[in-house]
This record gives C-alpha cells, sequence and structure tokens, in this order.
C-alpha cells in the first residue's frame, strides 16, 4: 500500500479540466503572463487547451520551460502568474499550475516529442550542477546547437528537486522524466564527479568553450547554539533520508520540533505528519504576515495538524530543550521535544571550483553571469534573485543566451 508520503494529490481529468480553462477570461494582454519568471505564458497555452489542442498547450510550455511538469507541481504560482490574473477580480484566480500539470501530464502519457536539438555549431559547454538552473541552461544551449557535459556529484541529476522536495509534492518518476527528455536531446550528465576533486575547474576551462557554475546552495546553514547539538539535524538531512528510505524512516520520535518558517520548514512539518509524528511543533521568526513560506505549502502543513507558533526566536538551548523570545512582545517559552530540525536556509559550497562568493552569492563585475574569470560563467541559487525553481529556470535560460552572446554562436531553431 502506498504511504501519505508517495501520494501525489491528484490532478485534472479531461472534463474539469476544460471546466477550469472556461473561467479563463482570454485576456488580450494577459498580465499572467507577464508575471511568469520564466515567460511560460499561460494565456496561450489556456487557450490551447480551451481548443483541446495539448499538443499546442504543451509547445507552449515548453518553448520557453524544459521543466515544466517540475514547475506545474512546486512553483509558487500564488505569487507570480496567479497573483496577477484578472479572474481573481471576480472570484478567485485560474488554477494555472493545475492546467499545466494535466498538460505535461498528457505529454509524457503520450510520449511528445517537443523540443529538439539545433545544428551543432562546433562548441562545447560544460555545466557544473543538475540542478533546475543547470537543466534548463543544458536544454538552451543544445538548442542553439552547442555540445553540453553536465558534471553532477551525486548519483542522479536534479539536485534539490531529487534530493530534497517531498514525493507527494513531485514525484521522482518526474523528475527523471525531465531529466531524460533533456538527456535524449544530446546532454551527456557525468554522475558521481565532483569538480575540484575528480576534475579540476583548470581541465574543464581548457576543453570547453564556457564553464557554468550552477551548483546551487546545496548545504545547511546552521544557529551557532545548535552546532553541536546532537538532539539537532538539518532540514536538509531529513528531506534527504525520507526520500531516500521512500518514506520509511524508523528514527522517527513522537514530538518534534522544527525552526524556520520558509517552503522547506512546509515541507519538513508537512512530511513529519505524514509519516505519522504525532506532535509537530514549527517555531517561526517571521509573523504570519511577513511569512516566506508560500501560501499553499502553509495551508497545507496547517490542514496536516501541525502547531505552527509565529514570532519567535531561539533565545538557548539545552540538548532537547528550547528556549524561544518573542520578537516584538514580552513574552518567553520552552519547548522540550524528542527531535529537533533546523530549517534556516542553506549555504553555497563553492570548494575548488575558483570562483568568488560573497554572501552566498556571486558578485558580478561586468554582467549578469560572468565571474571573474571571462570564460567562466554562473547561475542558478548562487546568484542575485528569488531562490525558487521557476527563477532557476529563467537564471538557466538568460546564462545560456549570454554564453552564445559572448561565443558568437547562431540560434538554428
Amino acid at each position: 500500500m502506498t504511504s501519505k508520503y508517495q501520494t501525489e494529490a491528484k490532478g485534472y481529468t479531461m472534463t474539469t479540466v476544460m471546466q477550469e480553462a472556461a473561467r479563463c477570461l482570454l485576456c488580450e494582454d494577459a498580465p499572467c503572463s507577464k508575471a511568469c519568471p520564466a515567460h511560460t505564458n499561460p494565456a496561450k497555452f489556456i487557450r490551447s487547451v480551451r481548443f483541446r489542442n495539448i499538443k499546442g498547450a504543451a509547445e507552449t510550455i515548453r518553448e520557453n520551460n524544459a521543466l515544466g511538469a517540475i514547475c506545474a507541481r512546486v512553483c509558487p504560482t500564488e505569487r507570480y502568474c496567479e497573483s496577477a490574473c484578472t479572474r481573481a477580480k471576480i472570484d478567485h484566480p485560474i488554477d494555472i499550475g493545475g492546467i499545466q500539470r494535466y498538460v505535461t501530464d498528457m505529454e509524457r502519457k503520450d510520449n511528445m516529442q517537443i523540443l529538439h536539438a539545433g545544428k551543432p555549431n562546433g562548441m562545447s559547454v560544460a555545466i557544473i550542477g543538475s540542478g533546475p538552473a543547470g537543466l534548463q541552461a543544458a536544454t538552451t544551449l543544445l538548442q542553439k546547437g552547442y555540445a553540453v557535459d553536465i558534471y553532477e556529484k551525486n548519483a542522479k541529476a536534479g539536485g534539490y528537486l531529487t534530493y530534497g522536495i517531498p514525493e507527494y509534492r513531485l514525484p521522482e518518476a518526474i523528475v527523471e522524466y525531465e531529466v531524460q527528455r533533456i538527456v535524449n536531446l544530446g546532454a551527456n550528465i557525468k554522475y558521481n564527479t565532483t569538480v575540484g576533486k575528480d576534475v579540476t575547474m583548470a581541465d574543464l576551462k581548457s576543453h570547453y568553450n564556457a564553464v557554468i557554475v550552477a551548483i546551487g546552495a546545496s548545504e545547511a546553514k546552521t544557529i551557532p547554539m545548535f552546532e553541536y547539538n546532537i538532539c539537532t539535524e538539518s532540514a536538509i538531512s531529513f528531506l534527504a533520508r525520507a526520500k531516500e528510505s521512500e518514506g520509511h524512516l524508523a528514527d522517527l520520535p513522537d514530538n518534534v520540533l522544527v525552526i524556520g518558517g520558509g517552503d522547506v520548514a512546509m515541507d519538513v512539518v508537512t512530511t513529519l505528519k505524514k509519516l505519522g509524528v504525532a506532535h509537530v511543533t514549527d517555531m517561526v521568526y517571521e509573523e504570519f504576515a511577513e511569512f516566506k513560506a508560500s501560501k499553499k505549502e502553509l495551508a497545507g502543513a496547517q490542514q496536516a495538524g501541525v502547531t505552527i507558533v509565529d514570532g519567535y526566536e531561539p533565545t538557548d538551548v539545552h540538548e532537547n530543550k528550547v528556549t524561544f523570545k518573542h520578537r516584538k512582545i514580552d513574552s518567553e517559552l520552552t519547548i522540550t521535544a524528542d527531535k529537533i530540525i533546523l530549517a534556516v536556509s542553506q549555504k553555497v559550497n563553492a570548494a575548488g571550483l575558483d570562483i568568488d562568493v560573497q554572501h552566498n552569492e556571486v558578485p558580478f563585475r561586468e554582467a549578469r553571469f560572468h565571474t571573474k574569470d571571462p570564460k567562466v560563467f554562473a547561475t542558478g541559487d548562487i546568484v542575485k534573485g528569488d531562490k525558487t525553481v521557476v527563477y532557476a529556470v529563467q537564471k538557466g535560460k538568460k546564462v545560456a543566451e549570454e554564453i552564445d552572446r559572448v561565443l558568437g554562436g547562431q540560434d538554428n531553431d
């Protein structure tokens, strides 16, 4: 029997997706399309759905987003396209993510072949990291005729998509499907290969016309007082273990304290409840009005029965006992838990890559995506901008376009 951790929420059927698409006002100058960071153009693909042209809808999605099936599931649409939806002035926004999921699910079911590589231009690019920005950069470059090798330190591609986002939100089969499409386009992924250890940056620069660093912020940050606490685990570690075990963790107690209020924290607390933890308490620095987590993920955590206490920061910890103080009012509380999980952001580990990282980002000197080395570019979470999958897609496209401009390549579409 499939566990709650492994069960993805049901998507639309042909009947229900047509009903939702029919709510669209077909705006002539659609604000939803302007609000998508990846420029996926929801207005156009929803119009295609209304005419039952599912392949046309898939083509619209894929021409701007190589990870359309992933973004359909994990993109915080209420921040972007749905926040601009004109229909919201009447009742509520169109479920753009849900419609996109239906289209990409049909694309997968019918094995539609939409993306095509460009005519080889004789140039090659190495990409370090196979997270969303790296995968999108690879796709755009392949479409322009470049040869692309991706260097991935893990045994699977996808980065946090594979090793972090819970199965109930993003099934691994969807990530594998998206990656395989990019491999079929011509990307060569070199797994279990760490740049700076198994191969040097100098080697890459000598063999390729350009190198893209797309490593992401893959290591957990901590709070100094918790650094050597034996009762504490990072959110990244916990989510990776949960995914690797397919939701069958044997070491979970009945009382877990989580510290953090972003989407990763919501993934942690909801996963804990789906894995059967009776008491999950989430202590959050921000008050509800300033929450960083998406409204959808916050609502999911609340519906799962998570206790969320906002506005508190930790002031002391002794093993499994943590004291918190409210940021604005005279209030203090102490919580004793069997396990503590920290979900307080991630940091970049650029060891061996010979790039300058300051305050968790690459400081650009001449133009975006250029590093101090004219042959090395950076993209994804290590460059300025939102740290969401859809923004990683945007950054992946832009770095590929910048490389094409610098190298003088020709777009062979």
